[in-house]
């Protein structure tokens, strides 16, 4: 079945659903919770190929989900953050093979990890209006540089849209145009490098399925949570997505 055993299949199907439905809910983790699944259950190759077009369409989901209307005002709104990770991106990818990688997961999990905890315990950061354009576009620097060497650009924008008090329905919508770019990126580089290809295409394109789903059901659930909850969650899945990090640093330093 797609290459994988019958169980295998069942176990990414509904990895693959919870992922969908946690990014429907909160609007981010998807692959970081994909990838540390099927890495257990699949070659490493495989499962990186089986989570790009569930990434690519739920990213369209969430993206245009308010209409495209919308998602053009975000993306003209965050234009600076998102311009600043397009050229960071490409700025620090030539130093991807010289910077260790267990040195930038490092980086980044412990302050993510340290901010959503303070934000948790009650003291939240809110930034001052006044320097709100500087943040965003050093959020976007940051994100840039280690996207290009980690291949994840998400937490720093995240950290930006709570630490400004963004909307709920926006954060998420900006998120999704956000990461939607790369995803499109990461879509068609494979298709070029071969991971996408006759074998892993198919089984990417059924996970979709499962992906839909889960995200619909996610909708539902963020559009019962009120602004404290969404954002606890928030705050709480950005904890493990640190921890996470740092986890993939530790290891990758232990080799």
């Amino acid at each position: 079945m797609f290459g994988l055993e019958p169980w295998q299949f069942m176990a990414a199907f509904g990895v693959t659903a919870f992922a969908g439905f946690v990014k429907g809910a909160l609007g981010f983790a998807m692959p970081m919770i994909m990838i540390s699944a099927f890495g257990s259950i699949m070659p490493a190759p495989v499962a990186l190929a089986a989570m790009i077009l569930p990434t690519l369409f739920t990213n369209i989901q969430q993206a245009v989900r308010d209409g495209r209307p919308a998602a053009v005002a975000s993306a003209v709104k965050f234009r600076l953050h998102i311009a600043m990770v397009g050229i960071f991106i490409c700025v620090s990818a030539g130093f991807a093979a010289v910077i260790p990688q267990w040195v930038m997961y490092a980086l980044l999990g412990v302050p993510i990890t340290l901010f959503a905890l303070w934000q948790l315990s009650g003291r939240p950061l809110v930034l001052n209006l006044r320097h709100r354009r500087r943040a965003e576009g050093w959020s976007g620097v940051i994100g840039g540089l280690y996207g290009g060497i980690s291949g994840i650009w998400g937490p720093p924008l995240i950290v930006y849209l709570l630490s400004v008090g963004t909307e709920k329905r926006e954060q998420v919508r900006v998120q999704g145009v956000v990461f939607l770019i790369g995803a499109v990126v990461l879509t068609v580089a494979h298709l070029f490098s071969g991971l996408l290809n006759a074998s892993t295409l198919p089984l990417s394109a059924v996970l979709c399925i499962p992906a839909f789903a889960g995200m619909m059901a996610g909708f539902a659930l963020q559009d019962r949570l009120d602004v404290e909850q969404f954002r606890r969650w928030t705050l709480l899945l950005l904890v493990l997505t640190g921890l996470n990090l740092i986890r993939r640093a530790f290891d990758l330093w232990s080799l």
